[in-house]
Parts: C-alpha cells; sequence; structure tokens
C-alpha cells in the first residue's frame, strides 16, 4: 500500500481562518460569475418579498369582505392571491436559470486551475500526497462548492433577509407578538454559532476520510492483480471496511451534531407559535388585534418557517463548503520549488554535452544525519556519447537521471547542457531536448499512435512526418506487435497501458522516447521486462539512435552496458570510477562485484542477433 501521506493535514483549529476568510478566497473564481449570482438572489428575494405579501391580502380579505359579508369581493382577492403565486414560481424559476449555469462555470474553471497547479508541482509534491486526496479535492470538493454557490449562498443570504424582513412585518401587525416571537427564536442562533464550531472539524475530519478512502479503492483496482496472486482480498477488503467504518462513524457524528440543531430549528418555531398563539387570542379578545391581523400575523410566521427551518442545512452546507474551500487551497497554496527562471537562457543548437558537477541531492525532509542520495557527482557525457550508469540498488543512479530534466532539484552543485545550467533554461525548454524512459513504464488512456508521439506537438500539423516519425521509433523499439491489435496504431491501450504486457509497455515508452528525437537520451532500465531476443534486437535498433545521441542508461543487465561507451561506477551517491566496460572489469574490484551481481540470462544469442 502506498507510503505517500495521506494528505496536508488540516491545521489547528484556533490557527485556522473563520469561515467569511475562507470563502471570501472563491472571489477571484467567483468573480465574473457574481452579476447572475446577485441577479439569482435579487430574484429569490423578490419571490420571498411576493410570498409576504399574501398574508397582507388575507388580511384585507378576512377583515373586509369576509367580516362584512361581501362575497363580490372575494374573487379579486382570489386574482391577487394567485397572481402572487404565479410571481412567486416565475422568480424562483428565474433564480435557478440565473446562478446554475455561472456555478458550473465557477467549478469548471476551479477544476482546470487545480489540475493545471498539479500538472506544474515538482515530482516531490506528488511523492508526499495520495492520488486518492488529490481526486476528491478535483471532484468532490469542487462539487459541493458548486452546490453551494448555486444554492446555499443563495437562500442562506436570501432567507436570511427574508427573516428579517419577516420580523419587520409581524411587529407591523403587533410589536407585543412580534416581539415575544423574536425573543422565543433567539436560541437558534446561539445554537447555530455553537454548531459551527463543532461541526467544522468533523466535517473536516470527513472529507479527509473520503479521500483516504478513493486511495484504498485506487490502490486496490491498481493493484488488483497483485492481491489476487497473493490471495489477499479478503485482507484488503478487511482494511477498506475499517477505513468505511470509521468514515461511518464520522457521518454519524456529523449526522448527531445536524440532528442536535434540528431539534431546535424545529422546537423553537413551535414554542414561539404556542406562545403567540396564546397572546394573540387575549390580544384579539381584548380587542388590541383584528382577526384579518392575527390571521396575517399567523400566516407571514408561516412563511417565516422554512427559512428558519433551512438555516440549519444551509449553515452544514456552509460549513462543509469551507472545509472544501480550505482543502483545495491547500493544494493551489503548495510552493513550486522547481520553477522557470526570470529570464531563461536558451540553447539554439544543441550538441547534447551533458556534465554533472559538484552534483548533490537530499530529499527536503531527509534526516540530518542521513547522507545525500547524490553526493558531490563529477561526471561528463560528451555529445554522442553513450554513458551506462551501473551500481548496487540504492547507489543513486534513478535518482541521478531525475535531476537532468528538473524532476527534481539539486541540492548543490549543477546539471549542464551544452554548458548551461539546466536551472537556467524554461523547463518546457529543457525537457524539449531530453527524452526519457523508466523502467516502470506509464502509458496513458490513449491510441498508441497518441502515446508514442507524446514528445512531439510540433507534428500535430503533419500528420505524414508524424506517421514517419512514430513508424520509425517503433521498429527500433521492437514494437511490431502493435500492429496485431485490433485497430492498429489507433487501438486504445487502456488505462495506464494495463491491457498490455510489461514488455510491450516498455517497448511502447521507449519508442516514446525515441521519437521524442532528443539531444540527451536518460533511459532508466527501459529494458527488464523483455525476454533475451527481443532485447538484443531492441539493443541493435538502440544503436544506430545512440551513435548520434547523447545517452545516459541505468544498467541493470551486463547486456545493456555492452550499448555504452563507457561506464560510470556508483557507489553510495558517488562515481568513484569512470571508464571502458572491459579496463574497469580489469582494473576495479567493487565493478566486478557489481557486474557479477548481474542478471545475464543468454549472451550467445544476443551477440548472435547483434553480429
Amino acid at each position: 500500500m502506498s507510503q505517500k501521506s495521506s494528505s496536508a493535514r488540516p491545521p489547528d483549529p484556533a490557527k485556522r481562518p473563520s469561515t467569511v476568510q475562507s470563502l471570501v478566497r472563491l472571489h477571484p473564481y467567483v468573480k465574473p460569475a457574481l452579476p447572475r449570482i446577485v441577479l439569482g438572489m435579487v430574484a429569490a428575494l423578490l419571490a420571498a418579498v411576493v410570498a409576504l405579501l399574501i398574508p397582507l391580502v388575507l388580511q384585507l380579505l378576512v377583515d373586509g369582505p369576509l367580516s362584512s359579508g361581501d362575497r363580490s369581493q372575494v374573487w379579486p382577492a382570489f386574482a391577487v392571491v394567485l397572481g402572487l403565486g404565479v410571481a412567486e414560481a416565475i422568480l424562483i424559476g428565474a433564480r435557478r436559470r440565473l446562478v446554475l449555469t455561472p456555478s458550473t462555470h465557477v467549478e469548471a474553471t476551479m477544476r482546470n486551475a487545480l489540475y493545471a497547479k498539479l500538472q506544474d508541482l515538482p515530482v516531490a509534491f506528488h511523492d508526499r500526497w495520495q492520488s486518492g486526496q488529490l481526486l476528491s479535492r478535483s471532484v468532490s470538493d469542487l462539487s459541493l462548492i458548486r452546490r453551494w454557490l448555486a444554492f446555499g449562498v443563495v437562500l442562506l443570504v436570501v432567507n436570511v433577509l427574508t427573516i428579517v424582513v419577516g420580523f419587520v412585518v409581524l411587529f407591523s401587525y403587533s410589536w407585543v407578538l412580534g416581539l415575544v416571537f423574536l425573543v422565543a427564536s433567539l436560541p437558534v442562533f446561539f445554537v447555530s454559532f455553537a454548531f459551527e464550531k463543532r461541526y467544522s472539524v468533523v466535517a473536516r475530519r470527513s472529507q479527509d476520510q473520503v479521500g483516504d478512502l478513493a486511495t484504498s479503492v485506487e490502490e486496490s483496482v491498481h493493484g488488483i492483480r497483485v492481491l489476487k496472486a497473493f490471495g489477499r482480498g479478503k485482507h484488503s477488503l478487511r482494511e477498506f471496511a475499517k477505513q468505511a467504518e470509521d468514515l461511518c462513524g464520522t457521518e454519524i457524528e456529523k449526522a448527531k451534531a445536524i440532528s442536535k440543531l434540528w431539534l431546535w430549528l424545529l422546537l423553537v418555531p413551535d414554542v414561539a407559535f404556542a406562545l403567540c398563539l396564546l397572546g394573540g387570542v387575549w390580544l384579539a379578545a381584548d380587542g388590541q388585534l383584528t382577526v384579518g391581523q392575527l390571521f396575517a400575523f399567523f400566516a407571514t410566521a408561516t412563511v417565516l418557517r422554512w427559512p428558519v427551518e433551512s438555516i440549519g442545512f444551509l449553515l452544514s452546507m456552509t460549513f462543509d463548503t469551507r472545509t472544501a474551500v480550505d482543502r483545495y487551497f491547500e493544494v493551489m497554496d503548495s510552493e513550486n520549488t522547481v520553477t522557470d527562471p526570470e529570464d531563461p537562457a536558451t540553447i539554439a543548437e544543441p550538441h547534447g554535452r551533458l556534465e554533472f558537477k559538484g552534483t548533490h541531492f537530499r530529499y527536503q525532509d531527509s534526516p540530518a544525519q542521513f547522507s545525500d542520495l547524490v553526493n558531490g557527482v563529477d561526471l561528463v557525457v560528451e555529445p554522442g556519447e553513450t554513458m551506462a550508469l551501473v551500481g548496487l540498488t540504492g547507489s543513486g543512479k534513478t535518482t541521478l537521471l531525475s535531476l537532468v530534466s528538473r524532476l527534481y532539484d539539486v541540492t548543490g552543485g549543477q546539471v549542464l547542457i551544452d554548458g548551461v545550467d539546466v536551472r537556467d533554461l524554461s523547463r518546457e525548454e529543457l525537457r524539449r531536448h531530453i527524452g526519457m524512459a523508466f523502467e516502470d513504464a506509464t502509458l496513458f488512456s490513449a491510441s498508441v499512435r497518441d502515446n508514442v508521439l507524446l514528445g512531439r506537438p510540433d507534428l500535430a500539423d503533419d500528420a505524414d512526418e508524424a506517421d514517419r516519425v512514430m513508424r520509425e521509433a517503433l521498429e527500433i523499439a521492437q514494437a511490431d506487435f502493435v500492429e496485431r491489435l485490433p485497430e492498429g496504431v489507433d487501438t486504445r491501450v487502456g488505462e495506464e497501458g494495463l491491457s498490455l504486457s510489461g514488455g510491450q509497455r516498455q517497448r511502447l515508452a521507449l519508442a516514446r522516447a525515441i521519437a521524442a528525437r532528443p539531444a540527451v537520451l536518460v533511459l532508466d532500465d527501459p529494458l527488464s521486462a523483455l525476454d533475451v531476443d527481443t532485447e538484443a534486437r531492441v539493443e541493435a535498433g538502440l544503436r544506430r539512435v545512440l551513435a548520434s545521441t547523447t545517452s545516459l542508461i541505468v544498467a541493470h543487465r551486463p547486456s545493456t552496458v555492452t550499448l555504452a561507451d563507457r561506464v560510470a561506477l556508483l557507489q553510495n551517491g558517488t562515481v568513484t570510477a569512470v571508464g571502458r566496460h572491459s579496463d574497469l572489469i580489469a582494473s576495479n574490484e567493487h565493478y566486478r562485484y557489481v557486474i557479477s551481481s548481474l542478471d545475464d540470462d543468454s549472451t550467445t544469442t544476443r551477440e548472435e542477433v547483434l553480429a
């Protein structure tokens, strides 16, 4: 299972920004949609005002035609009430039409910004974060923000204003009953304040647990072959069930908090109604209040019941959204330590001279007592030269390769291409000059063609040249199996290319690196999953490519060493010897030990193919 941290854990609640401070951070994204959202609020507020006018008409009806027995005035009053009801419905429909589309655009804008940020952040960030946490932020959290913008914030603002206007109307009918209703409703506001403090903590824990659960599902799906092969499906299910149970417990805790709030939201209006009913009957009997005014008072109070009761779920939605916003900006605020220089250098005609000059690297969170993974490497690979890196596991080979394209930045010394520090180049230009293929080949859910030409966006408008480059790369990588796929090179390879074998994925990844036509080709044991004969044919094709390309290859097989002009021996993060394979074999005991520890099944067959 993943060793990544589950997320950037929530800060101390005492140090967290307030709900308003968190939500205000949405302003840059919401600004284009604000006019329509405000118009939606206006439409909703007008609908509420129309609803509050209906009791006034009913008062006039009760105190007028009904008390006098003049039935001729009933129908005009009926028409007015009907008209007000239709107007309220139209305004509610207008509110929905005004806010739904812009809120969806806000969600799309925020999701695109998050994806762009994730693409821009360094590999070190992704080493620390679980993919499920990032997925939950980009899907469920943003969906929650959209619903709040389209529904929550509009109704929260409008309902609060409706309550204020409604209380003014109640006081206009009877200041005594209005005061009773107001005092009886005050506990709602105190309970809501206490609810925020408790609910915010639980909501944050719930959303983090959703991210952890998404990570578990993703890992189980990606690792389904391993789980089945080792018969660990039930164990994985138990672990998943435990996480799901923890989430269930948190959701129940949320539900209990909401239910306590709802208890007050339902109880308080009922108590207020009862008190007002007693007082209203007494006032009406004493002649201080007409029957029509009493009727209108309770009709208005009934209209206010929904806004008061809605405060509960609108507050819970708001606090959930506040947590979603905090989680979103945890990613957006992450510092990118691998950035472009303000005034980037350029390499007009790259020759491919690669130099490591006193290069050091250690992870940012490595304990101080640990030594650097790359510790003062000095190494030069001349243009057109092929250099093999060999060393025992953990000697720093893969880490050293990652520094070339700035997947990580050096913590000391330099990496130079044609005499230019890679940190002085823009990342786009640097990676245009470098092609990489990794041992763990990753393909995308796209066609074979798109995967192979991933590094050649310049060929998008030249189909013939793109096809020629792709065919040549596939031939060198011995990836002729693509012709036997259902749709040839237009076949989609499926998620991460798992519909293909390990060797097939490696050959396509190698073809992708070759098709990029880089000045520097960096290969991290890209042939480890190939059988001996296929590896030999790939090596024969690579010899043609490597003859004119500067190449740095991590070698885990003696056969890979035969591709190299020179070999660099890494030991504890340091290059301890550089030379031809035959010379190092004769003169370096540690090199002989490293080579003897590598596995090579059939040198004879390979030599026959290469001959």
